[in-house]
């Protein structure tokens, strides 16, 4: 899994998050913007198509692009200028001879021919969570068809996903309820946009009941994992992996205390993995 964070002011840094080792990778540190609804990581967890503002760019694309780079680094392989933020970024798709965006401007796409796709995000709230199986709630408002970039409902726009059906058919929660998890909040649809949309709220309901079981206050993101777990990035810097059954906290790293560093990725950041090439 990909971890975008941003800060401290000005830095935003990607790192790799191994579920099932419980382990965190730091990767690149960008001076500039990230923005996480308009990226998209590859099935195999090998690439990272990002759209990044860097208003201090002095390449060739300018200070708004899109690229593909290598897990947890930022180096691109591929990269596409764009208009300014006005984009809804892109994602891998299985059609492997598709490209929305046309040849890049800088680098090649060498690595995705015979692999992956790329296709452009059409504008809509939690487009990530959409592509991970989430579903507006019942109640959410419809959208209208004036509302191009989806915001103008942002605020009342709730997303739910239930928890994975366990292995070897045991209840996923004590006395069999199925909890499902629920976000709302502009800020969580859009991630960059602090201070214009409500900030995001998770909880967990009962699925078959709509009560609320859990408020998950202190969290700024949180999905489930394949197994059933419960992933959560709390607001003070903290990711977490919480047992599918109790929700206790199991695991946890903390990344407030990493600091911008920009020293040189690794040479394998600036190349194609080796078996991806030429298929």
């Amino acid at each position: 899994m990909a971890v975008l964070r941003r800060g401290p002011s000005g830095w935003s840094h990607v790192g790799r998050w191994d579920i099932a080792a419980r382990r965190y990778e730091p990767g690149s540190w960008l001076h500039g913007t990230l923005y996480p609804q308009r990226c998209d990581l590859s099935a195999d967890g090998r690439y990272l198509c990002y759209f990044a503002l860097k208003g201090d760019s002095t390449w060739e694309l300018g200070a708004t692009y899109i690229a593909v780079s290598r897990l947890p680094w930022l180096t691109a392989l591929a990269a596409w200028r764009t208009s300014g933020t006005w984009t809804g970024g892109a994602h891998f798709v299985a059609d492997t001879g598709r490209c929305d965006l046309g040849p890049p401007d800088a680098g090649d796409t060498s690595g995705l021919r015979g692999r992956y796709g790329l296709a452009m995000t059409e504008a809509a709230s939690y487009p990530v969570e959409r592509r991970r199986g989430w579903r507006e709630t019942p109640d959410t408002p419809a959208r209208a068809v004036t509302d191009v970039w989806d915001e103008k409902r942002s605020n009342e726009v709730r997303m739910t996903r239930p928890q994975p059906e366990p292995a070897g058919g045991r209840a996923p929660w004590p006395g069999g309820t199925r909890p499902w998890l629920v976000v709302s909040g502009g800020y969580a649809a859009h991630r960059s946009m602090a201070g214009h949309y409500d900030a995001p709220r998770y909880e967990l309901v009962d699925g078959s009941a709509g009560s609320v079981l859990e408020h998950l206050d202190e969290v700024q993101w949180a999905d489930w994992a394949g197994g059933g777990e419960l992933l959560t990035a709390t607001t003070d810097g903290r990711l977490q992996i919480r047992d599918r059954t109790t929700l206790q906290v199991a695991w946890e790293h903390d990344l407030a205390p990493m600091r911008p560093e920009t020293g040189m990725p690794p040479a394998e950041a600036r190349h194609w993995q080796a078996d991806d090439v030429g298929r």
